[in-house]
């Protein structure tokens, strides 16, 4: 059993989780920074429609393809020496992307972050595992963790749009570097090195496998986002459906699998896993619209959007705290069942609003449903990782946030298709007479042209009546989901105790050919 660090050295431990949650709260507030600052970083490097595109996407296609991979590797060389190598990586990707001079050298450090912030998530919420075995004080440590990642996606646009008021683009990037070279000078100090316990061959193919399998399965999402469904989107879904098929076979064959699918066979952990990513679709595939609609319907500057976005990043703070506080009385079966219905209330409101209706109360219903999926995510990671045997913390740390890069790639396309159709249908019937065809694409579109009278207040609607209906559709998601989660918790948490796995996972294995 893993010693527990904050009952012998309570300052230690505490300092070092600090340490922690600054790599949790970088690696996803550069998932989002870019929506702010992408409009000055065109006009400075003038891309093409396609580079566009890969200096969007590629960060997020890298990092989900190698979670997996990174937290299965350090289990076997050591979750903090990889942590470190992450944040070399990161620091030094940061620098490369704050100096550009074109969009290509651009796009190959924001792939070469992806593999630093992929190196950097898992080894964090794995040294948690590792640092805090006491559960109560774990929670409290996930529950941190949750606030940071959860809050690195407030936290971009608005870190993005102080720094673009006073310096060039590459600032936003640059501010990485302090920020990881203290984390390679503290984290010797604070945080002790953790490994599994087996010394075994690292498993290439399914590395390799896993990797293809994400990063096809995403572009199809993506893909499908931008162009809608054809031939592309459905070859690229069905060579990831493939590759994960035979990624999985060969974990079930292999003498040392990267991933023990005998963990799925645990309730909670399962169970876990399913809420995290449902609950990242949701959040995400709505969150991908708040900023516009604040900007386009409310006419809020980036910075300003960010502004009123501060109380979303509360509302994550005070769920995780009330999980924190009421898990030991609760259980986790109530508590990610009432952050679900939580989040789906904050869902529901936001589907009522108008056109006409007062920013405050989508910002309210923004914060309630931050506040359930706070809940959702600290007592489903500390689940995830409570289950996992300490051993395969870095790998299940690596599936919890695989399923929410998923999830977040899967909600922003499917409701994102959902707010475009809406949107194109709306315009169509409500624009006035002489609107451009580019109006009636996209609300940028609208604002963009000089049209005729009404046609803003038109686009406006659209878009509130787009953001809306995903929101709706959101609520129904998560309502739907609520009720199945105490059965799928029915068996209680399934911990299989420190350092012994699921009975799945024991027994000899053929090494596989």
């Amino acid at each position: 059993m893993p010693s527990d660090l904050a009952a012998r050295t309570p300052a230690r431990a505490w300092w070092g989780l600090a340490v922690l949650l600054l790599p949790a709260l970088l690696t996803s507030m550069d998932l989002a920074i870019l929506f702010v600052a992408g409009p000055t970083i065109a006009e400075a490097l003038d891309p093409t429609a396609t580079q566009w595109l890969w200096m969007m996407d590629v960060y997020g296609f890298v990092m989900a393809g190698l979670l997996i991979t990174m937290g299965g590797l350090g289990d076997r060389v050591g979750r903090r020496r990889m942590l470190t190598a992450g944040a070399l990586l990161f620091g030094t990707a940061s620098a490369l992307i704050a100096f550009a001079p074109s969009p290509g050298l651009l796009i190959l450090g924001r792939a070469l972050l992806g593999v630093g912030g992929a190196t950097l998530a898992p080894s964090t919420l794995s040294l948690i595992r590792a640092m805090f075995a006491n559960e109560d004080r774990r929670r409290t440590a996930v529950g941190a963790w949750t606030v940071a990642f959860t809050g690195g996606s407030v936290a971009g646009p608005i870190v993005g749009g102080v720094l673009l008021e006073h310096f060039w683009w590459g600032s936003i990037f640059l501010i990485n570097v302090p920020v990881m070279a203290l984390l390679l000078v503290a984290a010797p100090f604070l945080i002790p090195e953790s490994r599994g316990p087996a010394r075994s061959r690292f498993d290439l193919p399914g590395a390799a496998a896993s990797l293809l399998a994400i990063l096809s399965l995403v572009y199809a999402m993506k893909h499908l986002t931008e162009h809608g469904p054809d031939g592309t989107s459905a070859t690229a879904a069905a060579l990831g459906i493939v590759l994960a098929a035979a990624f999985v076979q060969r974990q079930r064959r292999a003498a040392h699998p990267l991933i023990d699918v005998g963990l799925f066979r645990v309730p909670a952990f399962a169970a876990a896993v399913g809420a995290n990513t449902v609950a990242a679709l949701a959040a995400a595939g709505v969150g991908v619209l708040a900023f516009t609609f604040m900007q386009a319907v409310h006419g809020l500057s980036p910075l300003q959007a960010a502004l009123w976005a501060l109380p979303t990043f509360a509302g994550t703070f005070a769920g995780a705290g009330l999980a924190t506080v009421l898990g030991p009385r609760l259980g986790p079966a109530a508590l990610v069942t009432s952050g679900t219905a939580v989040a789906a209330a904050g869902f529901a409101v936001i589907s009522t609003l108008e056109p006409g209706t007062s920013l405050w109360v989508f910002v309210c219903g923004y914060t309630v449903l931050t506040s359930g999926i706070g809940i959702i995510g600290t007592i489903a990671n500390d689940l995830i990782l409570g289950t996992a045997p300490p051993g395969r913390a870095g790998v299940a740390a690596g599936i919890s946030e695989t399923g929410n890069e998923l999830g977040a790639a899967l909600g922003i396309a499917v409701m994102g298709t959902i707010a475009n159709t809406v949107y194109r249908t709306t315009m169509e019937d409500t624009a006035p007479p002489g609107t451009a065809p580019a109006a009636l694409e996209t609300v940028a579109g609208a604002a963009a042209e000089e049209g005729p009278a009404g046609l803003l207040a038109a686009a406006s609607a659209a878009y509130t009546e787009a953001t809306t209906t995903a929101a709706l559709v959101s609520a129904v998601l998560l309502a739907l989901v609520t009720p199945l989660i105490p059965i799928a918790l029915r068996r209680g948490p399934g911990r299989s105790g420190p350092g012994r796995p699921p009975s799945s996972s024991t027994g000899s294995r053929e090494p596989a050919r």
